[in-house]
């Protein structure tokens, strides 16, 4: 058996197609293995949508290349957004790697890694081909990545939306849709592997059903996914602020495992700059819309992500910005400095604003949103939640960890525990009562407590 290793950079999107590529792999016969060391192939599934992704990116290529060049493996395979966008020139300047697979081609990773004629001039489909997007189903062979309490699972690929600064049509093609049966069906079988949290992911969830005639699909898909037997949360990530329904927030409010979550990255808050993204919308309107969710859905996190220094940004625009994340108190915020991507509207725009402003714009808007968190969570102390236990912390093995249903993996905060009744370890997976006991900004920490005294202090 031939061992293949993969890297997966990037987004949980990217992560489902390096799941379906070892997927593939593994039913044909070939060993999937994390060490880099081991592999005889290294297989690195690339992202390419901001400046920073690209780099890191590289690096890894660079890097595989070295282990090739040592002989510690014979063989490297780069897929992904990367390749989609920038083919011609990676293949230019990188002749040590021995295939590229673009995103339309998931399905040739075979090919790629054995290495016979169509593994060095497999074709790449124009980028924004959105009619042969690939798009897996249920019966794709998928190996999961992340641990086995939680699963990502895409609903769709692509993305229509005309956002100026934004290259994933570019990566990634036309929206489209997968069936809802077969949403229905890989849920299932993620259930029955053990599968407690499944998480919906695409490039805009809010659309999910439109290219197949659905009206608020994706409120019937999460209302049919919190209704199956043996799953606990269901969290919809990725939505557009100008499609989250009335129906889908009922959904949230009504379902007990649907999580109450919001993830609704907004970009920015000045009218004039929102119109420039191409996204639209006022504060006021943004405003209304927090409002709407909040009281729809009692006790929602709402989670979004900004751009500052967006060309022509001034500092009246970033001031509205500020002000508006003092206003609303967002429960999660990520702040993400401009990338000037050739391709897309905005890298025409003239007016750029200056590397040293955007990340002095970045690290305020970041201060004062862990302000606001720290008070948020500081709020909570004394508090009994029910947390999703995941075992060791990454960043000590002094303390355990754990998420509640308001913190989505990797991206926010968790929940670090550092007692339990009697010194007993939950199995990774399981769900637990903590009390809550101290904050900080991102984290907060607690002790996990027997049903009697969550009972006294629910």
């Amino acid at each position: 058996m031939k061992k293949v290793g993969f890297i997966s950079l990037g987004c949980p999107k990217n992560l489902v197609d390096s799941e379906v590529m070892m997927g593939q792999l593994r039913a044909s016969g070939y060993e999937i293995t994390s060490d880099a060391e081991q592999a005889e192939t290294l297989v690195i599934n690339t992202c390419g949508f901001i400046e920073e992704a690209k780099k890191e990116s590289i690096e890894a290529i660079l890097d595989a290349i070295r282990l090739k060049s040592e002989g510690r493996c014979r063989r490297v395979v780069v897929a992904g957004c990367l390749v989609e966008r920038y083919r011609a020139e990676l293949a230019a300047e990188l002749p040590e790697v021995d295939a590229f697979i673009g995103t339309d081609q998931v399905r040739d990773i075979i090919a790629a890694c054995r290495g016979d004629a169509s593994g060095r001039s497999l074709p790449v489909l124009p980028s924004g081909n959105g009619s042969t997007t690939y798009l897996y189903d249920d019966a794709t062979p998928r190996l999961l990545a992340t641990p086995k309490h939680f699963a990502y699972i895409k609903i769709a690929e692509g993305c229509d939306r005309p956002c100026s600064f934004c290259a994933i049509p570019l990566m990634r093609g036309r929206f489209r849709s997968r069936r809802f049966g077969s949403v229905l069906n890989e849920a299932e079988k993620l259930i029955e592997q053990g599968v407690k949290e499944l998480i919906l992911v695409a490039q805009d969830s809010s659309r999910y059903g439109e290219d197949l005639g659905m009206r608020d699909g994706l409120a019937q898909l999460l209302r049919a996914l919190a209704r199956l037997d043996g799953v606990e949360w269901v969290r919809v990530m990725y939505a557009y602020p100008t499609h989250v329904s009335e129906r889908f927030l009922d959904v949230m409010a009504e379902e007990s495992k649907a999580v109450k979550y919001l993830d609704l990255p907004l970009q920015h808050a000045s009218a004039r700059v929102l119109k420039s993204m191409r996204r639209g919308g006022t504060r006021r309107s943004l405003e209304r819309l927090i409002e709407r969710a909040r009281r729809r859905v009692p006790g929602i996190a709402i989670r979004t992500t900004f751009i500052v220094g967006f060309p022509g940004e001034t500092e009246d625009d970033f001031n509205e910005l500020l002000g508006f994340i003092r206003d609303v108190e967002f429960d999660r915020v990520g702040v993400f400095t401009y990338s000037d991507e050739e391709g897309t509207p905005a890298h025409l725009l003239s007016d750029k604003v200056d590397a040293r402003t955007a990340e002095q714009r970045r690290a305020r808007l970041m201060r004062e949103q862990e302000r606001i968190s720290r008070r948020k969570n500081r709020a909570r102390i004394g508090s009994v939640v029910r947390v999703l236990f995941e075992g060791v912390s990454p960043e000590t093995n002094l303390l355990w960890q754990g998420r509640m249903e308001t913190q989505a993996p990797e991206i926010d905060g968790c929940v670090l525990i550092n007692d339990a009744p009697g010194g007993c370890q939950p199995q990774v997976g399981d769900f637990v009562q903590v009390r809550i006991t101290q904050a900080h900004a991102h984290d907060l920490v607690g002790a996990i407590v027997s049903r009697e005294e969550a009972g006294e202090g629910a």
